[in-house]
């Protein structure tokens, strides 16, 4: 038996904030949707940003987060598609271009992108 804890999720869009249980074992998003609590999402395969939370308090597990850098995961971003809870957690939602943009801004404005790196136009 696994164990369940309490999230909340504060959605920044809408103004609402869910709260509800979540075993250890389950992915956080489809048990919010298996309640009926309207979460953003796109992919559910953790490859894309629009289920990015921002992590307030409390902390996941999130192997399958390829959508999201090391770097983000440190700074407390997870993909609730493929987040399992390890503890109470709160979390809020993010706008999909934000995270994004944190991810990859860097590279945009820097000409054509070959292999990562900025390349001269000819």
């Amino acid at each position: 038996m696994s164990c369940t804890h309490t999230i909340v999720v504060h959605h920044r869009d809408t103004g609402q904030t869910y709260r509800f249980q979540v075993p250890e074992d389950r992915y956080i998003l489809q048990t919010a949707e298996s309640q009926g609590i309207d979460l953003p999402f796109s992919c559910r395969n953790g490859a894309c940003t629009t289920c990015a939370v921002r992590v307030l308090s409390g902390s996941v597990a999130q192997p399958e987060a390829m959508g999201l850098s090391p770097d983000l995961r440190r700074q407390g971003y997870a993909l609730l598609c493929v987040s399992f809870p390890r503890s109470d957690l709160e979390v809020e939602t993010q706008d999909e271009d934000e995270v994004y943009e944190l991810q990859f801004g860097r590279y945009f404005g820097q000409g054509k992108v070959r292999f990562g790196l900025p390349i001269e136009d000819d």
